[in-house]
């Protein structure tokens, strides 16, 4: 028998040749993806945070994994693309409402300026003054406000355009998290084994700090800044408050906020009280301070500290910079990216400890 072929050395030449191919490849996949890169993360963390109920109905389905995930996906979508419905109808009522309130002031001008206001420091008088040019004088204020019409025309569609985009990038995200559910158990093993050639030993452990941080984000900050939403929304609804959908959503997105929700509320109990109506004053001041403050102030730590116990400047960014990078959808998706990054950054610069390595991921989601 003759000696085996000495092994050729690969050239360099080749090597580089390999490596712009993998590079132009990988390139063109992203390019494909990018417009579709905020469903499939968003996909990916509903998937994540919803895997245990997600396993449990499929124990309930026999092992049919194709028909849990579409029973999954479909209570995804009630839980998810049904409240957003009634929303966008509700707030289109308000929006009338509110219309026909602006309408009314308008005709009449608006009402005297409170004196409280001029005996606030530095900027208190220069407001009362310009409040007042407009008390009782409605084509005063007609005039005033149609320099501001085509801005406020174009901040509209504007925002009309974001709210859509958000609709349809929560939409595609729920039919991606079905393949999601379907593969999820495939798609995790994979990533165990890419982060497993990146951090080495590390890769079960910081999969499992990034799905607790993403569960305490999601049920922690925006699950408790969604229900005072709907705490607020039906104070607001019950006392009257026109609108009362818009201060919701407002005060949805000032839960980050720590004196957020109180302002909107407050303003309304203010509203109320210079409408003649101190009872239902008091009664929104005291749904605000007992009831929408409580879920901030008691039920957000409780859940926070079993998942991300996050600064706030993290969250406040998180939501902020989601917005302005991703739109609607951004309020959930930016928080929760930062959190992450947060915490991964946080476990690989710290000084003295060693990490858990024992947890092997078994029944992770994908992510």
């Amino acid at each position: 028998m003759g000696k085996p072929l000495p092994a050729m050395s690969t050239p360099a030449s080749d090597r580089l040749l390999h490596t712009l191919a993998l590079g132009a490849l990988a390139a063109g996949c992203m390019l494909v993806l990018w417009p579709f890169l905020t469903s499939l993360i968003w996909a990916a963390i509903l998937v994540s945070t919803s895997w245990p109920v997600f396993l449990r109905l499929d124990r309930v389905a026999g092992g049919r994994r194709a028909l849990a995930a579409s029973l999954m996906t479909l209570l995804v979508t009630v839980a998810l693309l049904g409240p957003i419905a009634a929303v966008a109808l509700a707030m289109a009522d308000n929006a009338a409402e509110l219309g026909s309130a602006v309408s009314a002031l308008v005709r009449e001008g608006l009402p005297e300026a409170p004196s409280w206001l001029a005996r606030l420091p530095l900027v208190g008088q220069p407001i009362h003054d310009y409040w007042q040019q407009f008390a009782h004088d409605g084509q005063r204020l007609t005039a005033e406000l149609e320099k501001l019409a085509k801005p406020a025309q174009g901040a509209a569609l504007a925002a009309g355009r974001v709210v859509g985009a958000g609709v349809l990038d929560m939409g595609l995200s729920v039919f991606l998290a079905f393949f999601f559910f379907l593969h999820g158990e495939a798609l995790a093993g994979r990533l165990r084994v890419l982060l497993k050639r990146v951090t080495g030993v590390r890769a079960a452990y910081l999969l499992g700090i990034a799905r607790s941080t993403v569960t305490g984000v999601i049920y922690g900050i925006l699950g408790t800044g969604l229900a005072q939403g709907v705490l607020a929304t039906i104070g607001f609804a019950v006392a009257g408050v026109p609108g009362a959908v818009l201060l919701g959503v407002a005060t949805f997105f000032l839960s980050v906020v720590p004196v957020g929700p109180p302002l909107v509320w407050g303003g309304a109990a203010i509203w109320l009280f210079r409408e003649g109506q101190p009872e239902w004053a008091l009664f929104v001041a005291a749904w605000g301070f007992f009831v929408v403050s409580t879920v901030d102030n008691v039920i957000k730590p409780f859940i926070i500290s079993r998942g991300a116990n996050l600064p706030f400047a993290v969250v406040f960014l998180g939501v902020l910079g989601g917005l302005l990078a991703f739109g609607v959808i951004g309020a959930f998706l930016g928080p929760t990216l930062l959190a992450v990054g947060y915490r991964l950054a946080t476990e690989w610069t710290a000084i003295g400890t060693t990490p858990h390595t024992k947890n092997d991921g078994k029944g992770d989601p994908p992510g």
